[in-house]
């Protein structure tokens, strides 16, 4: 069955004795047995069953729960099946007009649980599918059990029966404990991500006019923002909203060509790398190479005067590529052949951007490169002043050649 795992450990509870008199059908009996399972009821009592016993057809509706027959007891009166309890409920969907406590499945769950927990014997008696249990037998029970179900059609099949005071019973007994439970999410987004995101969101939505009317833009905007907000997403759901942005803005036609980021915008996609960056396992790259493609995909006006410069100019012919990996890290610029490392420092970096950095520098020094650190306001000011420092590495790395 698709709920079976014989991998797991079974409960080990001690439970009421479930006695099934002159049970008429084997199959009612295996099903009482799968539904005994479910709960961890093990103890099973038959008072003169009519097809005899052992059952195949008893077994056949089982489905597993072939301890429970293997196990179940023989008994030729209901007298002698609960002789040796002190505790007896029959059930039943018709008043016997016998004086004793009716309760309901609850109750009587929670009676047996404290009887048996203080070691004595329960037992519950279950009659015969079409007629039930008869007025003497009833009288040998001290409390009678009755479901509420619909009065004009009370009539419950015997697994039924068996099932609902086995649910009542285990959850009690268990203080309801389900099996299973959501697998634990990943930490809370930061107000870095959230505002990457939301930067990324608009800017496509620009582009496709959506945010109109003009004079209800603020309104929608404000409203968009509260629907991320009431989700308290996680790290996890950035990356994947994030990605969802990236393919529609890519859409079948290959790569959109993205907007511009002003520094601000810049610094906060770089924060998300360096938050993630931290402590990330090897395997772990798609997220970093997802947002490190918005950053080649939206580059400001310095990285972008710096990559034309870095990939036009005879100097530098074409050694460089952007926003590339190398092992683990991601550096701004990088040339393999020459291995030099170019990083762009952007105005109000976080202390978790210049940590990264520096432990990306550190990273790619250990492994031969070597790295330039260049100010995104003097791209803007003086291109040429930063070109002539990245022109002197090359040159010495072929001076060493």
């Amino acid at each position: 069955m698709s709920g079976t795992d014989k991998t797991k450990i079974a409960k080990a509870l001690a439970g009421p004795i479930v006695v099934l008199v002159e049970p008429q059908l084997g199959e009612n009996i295996g099903m009482a047995a799968r539904a005994m399972g479910n709960f961890g009821l093990t103890r099973m009592r038959i008072v003169n069953p009519r097809d005899g016993w052992p059952n195949l057809a008893a077994q056949r509706a089982a489905a597993g729960a072939d301890h429970i027959l293997d196990k179940a007891e023989l008994f030729d009166t209901v007298e002698a099946a609960i002789a040796d309890c002190t505790l007896v409920f029959a059930t039943t969907a018709r008043a016997h007009d016998q004086a004793k406590p009716v309760v309901g499945p609850e109750a009587a769950a929670k009676e047996t649980v404290a009887h048996v927990a203080a070691g004595a014997q329960a037992a519950i008696l279950f009659g015969r599918e079409r007629a039930g249990l008869m007025n003497e037998e009833v009288a040998l029970a001290n409390r009678i059990i009755t479901y509420p179900v619909n009065p004009a059609f009370a009539s419950l099949n015997l697994a039924q029966a068996v099932l609902l005071m086995g649910y009542e019973w285990f959850k009690l007994a268990t203080a309801a404990e389900l099996p299973f439970a959501m697998p634990e999410r990943s930490e809370p987004a930061s107000q870095h991500q959230m505002q990457a995101f939301f930067d990324n969101l608009v800017r496509e939505l620009d582009k496709v006019e959506f945010l109109r009317p003009p004079e209800k833009r603020d309104t929608m905007l404000v409203n968009l923002r509260n629907i991320f907000s009431r989700m308290e997403p996680t790290k996890q759901d950035m990356h994947t909203l994030h990605g969802v942005i990236m393919a529609i803005a890519d859409g079948r036609k290959g790569p959109a060509k993205g907007g511009v980021l002003d520094s601000e915008g810049a610094t906060r996609l770089r924060a998300l790398l360096a938050e993630h960056s931290e402590g990330r396992s090897s395997n772990d790259s798609s997220t970093v190479r997802g947002l490190a493609r918005l950053l080649r995909r939206n580059p400001t006006d310095a990285e972008r005067a710096l990559w034309q410069a870095l990939s036009r100019d005879r100097r530098f012919a074409g050694q460089f590529k952007r926003q590339t990996p190398v092992g683990r890290h991601i550096p701004d610029f990088v040339s393999f052949v020459q291995r030099v490392a170019v990083e762009l420092m952007v105005p109000g970096e976080s202390e978790a951007i210049v940590s990264d950095r520096a432990a990306r520098a550190a990273w790619l020094e250990a492994r031969g490169y070597r790295v330039a650190m260049v100010k995104s306001e003097d791209v803007e000011r003086d291109l040429e002043s930063v070109l002539v420092p990245i022109q002197a590495l090359l040159s010495n790395e072929k001076a060493s050649d």
